[in-house]
């Protein structure tokens, strides 16, 4: 039957063979079944993606069942065990059908395969890969990937109790056995041992193999060499023959030049492996192929992250067949060389590859024009760097023992990577310059060799003459116009041509033999060539630089990225991993379309990290050099002087018996950049070049498209400025440690340094640092920023309002009207108020130049914040007082209608409950108020000198409003004033706050306001009670800052009558009446408590008057003299403390007396 089934095929002709179409879609076959069956392995042994039927309990033993019986079950007598089986027997055949006709395929195709073995054996085609390229790569690749095909498919551990349940299933289901059962049961258990199996059937296919794998006796040797010896011939340094740098790179066997090394090593390890019978005794195959593949190599790939351990695997084949003792001793010693010397080897090839592909890279990027005649080399060294990158890949996670772990560490990896990518770029950015210079070589100078060689063939066959004219033809029809019309070419049919006549001519007995015309067919191999680098120039890169296996290890791609990124001179090549996922994409097909999304979002996962990582590694670099900056900056404030001071007296003043404890001598601004030469390097220094580097990696592209998805890495490092920018200026407003806040102006300067250093990031990447001081300095003046997160404004509100402010409420700090702000006491000794809150100096926060600064830091809008806050307390402190006031309604409206009446105004005085409240709260008022002020006057300065002209607009504005104007128009503009700093009569803030006040009853509300002013002016003469009260000349107040209490009711009563459609000025005449009536019996008091500080508090009623916009000196003093006013004045000079330095004086001149 054999012999019959030969003889046919021996009389099918070459062009009905058909070989090259064959061979074209078994290959494209075989790639889609190997992604499939990887699939299945792979979602087989994973729990979470595992069919559920593998895992179910109730099929447990059922499976279990089947697998020990397999491939013969018998369901009719054994319904008990395959009970639960039955059950779920629908869903069995819906969920693995898919599964199970995947094997079924690939039993389809293994038919197929041997068909067409057969098909080669019968017409014993000549192959010889620098020949028939193609047509020998083609087949060779064709019987390493059904190899790895079947190798991958007996690891499927399930495999047995998939098609096992499927079978059980649909036999209860149509009571039949599927068609294909049979024949697939038995393919799985023949190839439980698949490279035995292989070995065994590959036995009658040898003659074919063995031509194949011998003709890569002409290429591997010449590939698989040390770098000494690319050194020594000078690979890709073009400008070694500068005589020939213009010439086309001359080679006989071009495709051979860049054909995967891995691809070489497969063929001939499975190609030896297979028909060991007639290659173990060549000495040539031995020496030359299968010695040097095991000593270069611990594993080969079967399929993506797949790979075979050739020692190991070679060892179980040989030691099973009878005479192979010594080929297992030879493994054993290839296997002990390679541990010893394949990493070290690789590893100098990446050495060799980084700095002659760099000048390389360097010199076409200077001359781009040579990329015409040296197109071969640049597919050369993407090749050859592919393949050490791969190598490094699949090795570095599978070592045998004795191998040293430090040579598969490569911490320049991304570099060679990089290089990869810059070639790739090069390429298709000057593809007009490759498709120009290899059209006119192909007409002028291809098609007539090729006509000329075709002329002096002695024999040539109708067929084959067809092809040859019609290559001809194609060729002579090109012309230059085409390419600069950026006409788009198209070859295939031309190659495709080419690849049958490949098959025509290699048979046995062909009329046009090829192997007697191997010049014919290595110049078609060359035009070839010429004509993909033409019209499938993507695909040339992509077949000589795919990286997409990177996407199978992920857990290498990661760490050889972290590794790149940790050595500062090499994170500048670190942009290459994120470029390397625009490669996933070419890892799925067709023939497995749900893969896709997975890959896709591993792909963009990877680019996402990687630059989330890069963007992080140049934040944090910029925020130490920021942190170093701002720490010299602080070492010129004047508090480092003073303390340099200090140390300096400290260290005159150190005794002679201390000698032992010599003081320290502190550092002097400036030292930092004192070098003793220019070889030491200081820590800036390594930040600076490290940022450079990384930086460069940023800007390296303006962007990275993966999966259609468009990454921007000058994004990712915005964003991580933006982020860090706002988090660092929170941390060093408020030491959460010490629970202290910084100075608005230390902060201020600190601010400045950081921002003078971000600003140099636009020296490195084209970044535009201004929107980023923008975005956060902005979010910064608000309440929370875009996260949610506290700001600087809200910090130090809180700290003003509760810490500062409740401390000057506890008595010991006051608000000097002459210095503007608050002081301490002298001789005051004041704990803080709150025991989490260390007791602050105020003079050091409040001053004019601190609030000058913090206006500078938060800006117009966080002041607005701030000035909000103190007026959301003081309605507060308001609607107390109103509380008040309706406590003591009907006693406050007697006193307002019989102010003239001293004796009634007596009792009714002493009917009033919550006086001292009243007068405490008010006082309140007046320290926000005056605090306020300053604050304001501080954002007026800042603006003043930011937008003069526009600041000179708003007071011309605010100055000249009709009084006619209307009320809400009037306010309108007091707001505009308001946050521009200016002061107004009328404060439309605390209007505002009053106005949003639930009001009932209108009349009662505006009655309440009324008596409110009325309960204060009958309260003021009890301040005189207080010993506090006295007015210090020194400061311009009062010691218990009731002279804040001018500012109070000036504020108050405008905006209450203002808010109640009330009259200002009428309402604060009735207030200057009462309070005034009530002072003059303050001269009629005998009791010296009552009277203690009397005149401080007639000063008080001219600081009312005097600050108020509505009343006048002249009424002032209808209603209550001036002399008082006067003689109060020398009264409170004299009255005026003794300071501890007069009162040293005074003791020393009474001493020297």
């Amino acid at each position: 039957m054999r012999s019959a089934t030969r003889s046919m095929m021996a009389r099918v002709s070459p062009g009905q063979a058909k070989l090259a179409e064959k061979l074209i879609i078994l290959n494209s076959r075989a790639i889609g079944m190997l992604t499939r069956v990887y699939n299945i392995k792979k979602a087989c042994s994973d729990q979470r993606s595992k069919p559920t039927f593998l895992t179910d309990k109730a099929l447990e033993s059922g499976v279990k069942f089947i697998v020990r019986k397999f491939p013969q079950v018998d369901i009719r007598s054994n319904q008990n065990q395959l009970a639960g089986v039955n059950n779920a027997k629908n869903d069995i055949l819906k969920g693995l059908s898919l599964y199970y006709h995947t094997f079924v395929d690939v039993m389809e195709f293994k038919d197929h395969f041997y068909d067409l073995l057969g098909l080669f054996d019968s017409l014993s085609v000549y192959l010889d890969l620098t020949v028939n390229f193609d047509l020998t790569s083609g087949f060779l690749d064709l019987v390493s990937r059904f190899v790895s095909l079947m190798i991958i498919v007996s690891r499927i551990d399930d495999r047995k109790a998939i098609i096992g349940l499927y079978e059980n299933a649909h036999d209860m289901i149509h009571g039949k056995v599927d068609k294909d059962y049979s024949r697939l049961s038995q393919m799985i258990v023949d190839y439980e041992n698949p490279l035995k199996k292989l070995v065994d059937d590959f036995g009658a296919h040898c003659r074919t193999m063995h031509s194949a794998v011998m003709s890569l006796i002409n290429v591997y040797p010449s590939r698989n060499v040390t770098a000494d010896t690319w050194r020594s011939a000078a690979l890709f340094n073009i400008v070694a023959a500068p005589s020939q740098m213009l010439n086309p790179a001359p080679s006989e066997k071009v495709q051979c030049e860049y054909v995967s090394l891995e691809n070489i090593e497969r063929w001939a390890y499975f190609g030896y492996l297979l028909c060991h019978t007639s290659l173990v005794s060549n000495q040539e195959a031995c020496g030359g192929l299968w010695r040097p593949v095991l000593q270069s190599n611990f594993c080969l790939t079967l399929f993506r992250d797949e790979i075979i351990m050739v020692h190991r695997s070679a060892e179980e084949v040989f030691s099973s067949i009878k005479g192979y003792n010594k080929k297992v001793s030879e493994i054993k010693e290839c296997r002990e060389y390679s541990a010893q010397n394949a990493g070290k080897m690789h590893k100098e090839r990446r050495r060799y590859l980084r700095t002659s592909l760099k000048e390389f890279i360097a010199l076409l990027t200077d001359q781009p024009g040579l990329l015409g005649p040296k197109t071969l080399f640049v597919f050369m060294g993407l090749s050859y760097a592919r393949d050490e990158v791969l190598w490094i890949t699949r090795h570095a996670g599978n070592l045998v023992k004795k191998a040293s772990g430090e040579d598969f560490v490569d911490r320049h990896l991304g570099e060679l990577i990089f290089y990869m990518e810059e070639l790739r770029l090069l390429v298709r950015r000057y593809d007009e310059v490759i498709q120009r210079y290899y059209v006119q070589f192909m007409y002028g100078y291809d098609s007539v060799v090729l006509n000329e060689t075709v002329q002096n063939l002695s024999v040539c066959p109708e067929d084959e003459s067809v092809i040859m004219t019609s290559v001809v033809n194609t060729m002579t029809s090109l012309s230059i116009k085409q390419v600069e019309q950026k006409e788009i070419f198209d070859f295939r049919a031309m190659r495709l041509d080419w690849f049958r006549l490949q098959a025509y001519t290699s048979v046995n007995k062909a009329a046009l033999y090829l192997k007697d015309n191997i010049g014919l067919a290595r110049l078609m191999n060359t035009i070839s060539f010429h004509c993909r680098v033409v019209d499938e120039l993507d695909e040339m890169i992509h077949e000589t630089s795919d990286l997409s296996n990177f996407c199978f290890y992920t857990t290498f791609f990661a760490t050889a990225f972290k590794r790149c990124l940790e050595l500062p001179a090499q994170s500048r090549f670190s942009i290459a991993f994120p470029l390397v996922c625009g490669h996933f994409s070419s890892a799925v097909g067709d023939f497995c379309p749900e893969e896709r999304a997975h890959v896709r979002d591993r792909a963009l996962n990877f680019v996402n990290q990687f630059l989330e990582e890069m963007a992080k590694e140049a934040r944090n670099l910029l925020f130490n050099i920021a942190a170093e900056q701002s720490q010299l900056a602080d070492n010129l404030l004047s508090k480092m002087a003073a303390l340099r001071l200090r140390h300096s007296l400290a260290k005159k003043g150190k005794t002679k018996k201390n000698t032992k404890n010599p003081v320290q001598d502190m550092p002097k601004p400036g030292e930092e950049s004192m070098r003793k030469d220019r070889l030491y390097v200081t820590k800036m220094d390594k930040y600076h070049m490290a940022l450079a580097e990384i930086c460069s990696a940023i800007n390296y592209r303006p962007s990275i498209v993966v999966w259609e998805h468009t990454f921007t890495p000058k994004e990712y490092l915005t964003t991580h400025l933006e982020s860090r920018f706002s988090r660092t200026l929170v941390s060093m407003t408020l030491n959460k440690e010490t629970n202290e806040i910084a100075k608005p102006s230390e902060l201020l300067c600190k601010l400045k340094a950081y921002m003078s250093v971000l600003q140099t990031v636009e020296n490195y990447v084209h970044l535009d640092v201004t929107r980023i001081f923008n975005s956060v300095l902005l979010q910064q003046s608000q309440m929370m920023d875009s996260h949610g997160e506290i700001t600087v404004t809200t910090l130090y509100t809180q700290w003003y309002l509760e810490v500062m402010l409740r401390q000057v409420s506890a008595g010991s700090i006051i608000f000097s009207e002459l210095r503007r702000h608050f002081v301490k006491l002298p001789n005051s000794h004041h704990e803080s108020s709150s025991s989490n809150q260390p007791p602050v100096n105020p003079e050091e926060y409040s001053n004019i130049n601190e609030l000058k600064a913090l206006a500078q830091i938060i800006g117009p809008y966080g002041m607005k914040f701030l000035n909000e806050s103190l007026i959301w307390h003081i309605a507060s402190q308001i609607t107390e007082l109103k509380k008040l006031v309706l406590q003591n309604m009907d006693t406050l409206a007697a006193l307002r209608t019989n102010f003239d009446k001293p004796e009634q105004m007596n009792a009714l005085y002493r009917k009033l409950d919550g006086v001292e409240n009243v007068l405490l709260r008010m006082t309140i008022i007046g320290v926000i108020l005056s605090f306020r002020e300053v604050a304001q006057d501080a954002l007026n300065d800042v603006l003043q000198q930011r937008i003069p002209f526009l600041i000179a607009s708003i007071e011309d504005f605010k100055d000249h409003i009709p009084k006619e104007t209307d009320i809400k128009v009037t306010m309108s503009v007091n707001e505009l004033a308001s946050a521009a700093g200016l002061s107004c009569e009328i404060d439309p803030t605390l209007c505002s706050a009053l106005a949003s006040q639930k009001v009932e009853n209108q009349e009662e509300e505006y009655r309440v306001s009324c008596l409110l002013m009325v309960f204060l002016a009958v309260s003021i003469p009890l301040l005189a009670r207080d010993d506090k009260s006295l007015f210090l000349a020194d400061f311009v107040g009062h010691g218990n800052n009731c002279h804040c209490l001018a500012r109070a009711v000036n504020q108050i009563a405008s905006a209450l009558f203002t808010v109640h459609r009330g009259k200002v000025e009428e309402r604060l005449k009735e207030f200057l009446a009462l309070a005034s009536s009530s002072l003059l019996k303050l001269g009629q008091e005998t009791d010296r408590a009552s009277t203690r500080n009397r005149e401080s508090i007639y000063l008080l009623l001219e600081n009312i008057v005097r600050s108020s916009p509505f009343l006048t000196m002249d009424l002032l003093e209808s209603c209550f003299p001036y002399v008082l006013l006067r003689n109060s004045y020398h009264a409170v000079r004299r009255m005026q403390p003794v300071s501890n330095a007069t009162r040293a004086e005074a003791t020393q001149a009474t001493a020297s007396a």
